[in-house]
């Protein structure tokens, strides 16, 4: 039983089994053997396809800063009013995270402790920023309330984009992902926009 899963093991497929169990765990609990235990390989198996846990760590927060770095690159986020483009980028943001939950979740729970949750967490800072960056220009173009500060607005909607990975569950009858989007859309531009 073990050889088959063996000779069907992928890096794909052992990268989601970690950040299942980072995600159960916490990255600091979880160990090689609790990583080995979970995908039914020895850890030998496993430093075949990783150096260890801190790169399966990397590869996993790499995916979820990936997709919302592609985010920034749509046409939609960059080409024009302000306003329009961060209304693309939160909706977009939403999909993301719902399309790649569990990596996001794990994102979201990095506290910079190793290398590679610095890193990590630099990266998240960056993407905030420019998200932050065209907040503030569309205030500046006055689509956006003037009197609510950016940092404060930007963080109040990060807050409520983020707070999803704790309650969303794709596999319970309820919202749908382009339902959450459209909601968290709705609100946050109900209360943004300049009338």
């Amino acid at each position: 039983m073990t050889t088959a899963k063996r000779d069907t093991y992928t890096p794909e497929t052992l990268l989601s089994v970690a950040v299942g169990v980072f995600n159960e765990r916490g990255y600091d609990g979880t160990s090689m053997e609790h990583l080995s235990r979970a995908a039914g390989i020895s850890k030998s198996s496993i430093y075949h396809h990783v150096s260890g846990k801190e790169e399966l760590l990397r590869r996993a927060v790499s995916r979820a800063l990936d997709g919302l770095f592609a985010i920034l690159d749509e046409e939609h986020a960059r080409v024009g009013r302000p306003v329009d483009r961060l209304e693309h980028v939160v909706r977009r943001m939403v999909e993301v995270l719902i399309a790649e939950l569990p990596y996001v979740t794990l994102l979201l729970r990095v506290r910079g402790n190793t290398e590679a949750e610095r890193w990590a967490l630099d990266r998240r800072r960056d993407f905030d920023h420019r998200v932050a960056d065209l907040l503030r220009a569309a205030a500046e173009d006055g689509d956006v309330r003037g009197d609510v500060e950016v940092r404060l607005a930007t963080r109040l909607v990060f807050g409520m984009i983020n707070s999803i990975v704790e309650w969303y569950r794709p596999e319970t009858r309820g919202a749908s992902g382009r339902e959450v989007a459209d909601a968290v859309v709705r609100l946050v531009f109900a209360g943004l926009r300049e009338e």
